[in-house]
């Protein structure tokens, strides 16, 4: 265990385009890589879902990858939207600040943070800000 406190040192963002469904909650195989830990490890402590055009009702899934198992780790229910010119896209997040209970995530190397969709989409993108140790 650590004497003094650890302090990410590299600002590192990560994102992954979902559109295709994958139902799985315990072995998903059309997943989006959203993260990957440092050589040292990394924390995240802001995950945003974004829609990128119209977005159908859904779930999207976050999991835990160790390399080999997934873990669901939180769900974010997506909103119908049509978005337009005058009409703004789905957008959710969830962060440290206001969601201590899930956030921040600390990812031992090797691991990595992965999404999927519960319904094929247009586009939802997940982005995560953390940084690596």
């Amino acid at each position: 265990m650590s004497t003094s406190a650890q302090y990410a040192a590299e600002p590192k963002i990560g994102s992954a385009l979902l559109t295709t469904a994958d139902t799985s909650l315990t072995a998903p195989s059309t997943v989006g890589t959203v993260f990957t830990a440092g050589a040292s490890g990394s924390r995240i402590d802001y995950i945003e879902v974004q829609g990128v055009a119209t977005t159908v009702a859904s779930i999207v899934n976050i999991f835990i990858f160790d390399g080999t198992n997934y873990f669901l780790y939180t769900q974010i229910p997506v909103q119908a939207i049509t978005s337009s010119t005058t009409a703004l896209a789905f957008s959710s997040s969830i962060s440290s600040n206001t969601n201590a209970n899930i956030l921040p995530i600390n990812l031992p190397t090797g691991y990595s943070v992965r999404a999927t969709t519960s319904i094929a989409q247009t586009g939802v993108r997940v982005i995560a800000l953390g940084g690596d140790y």
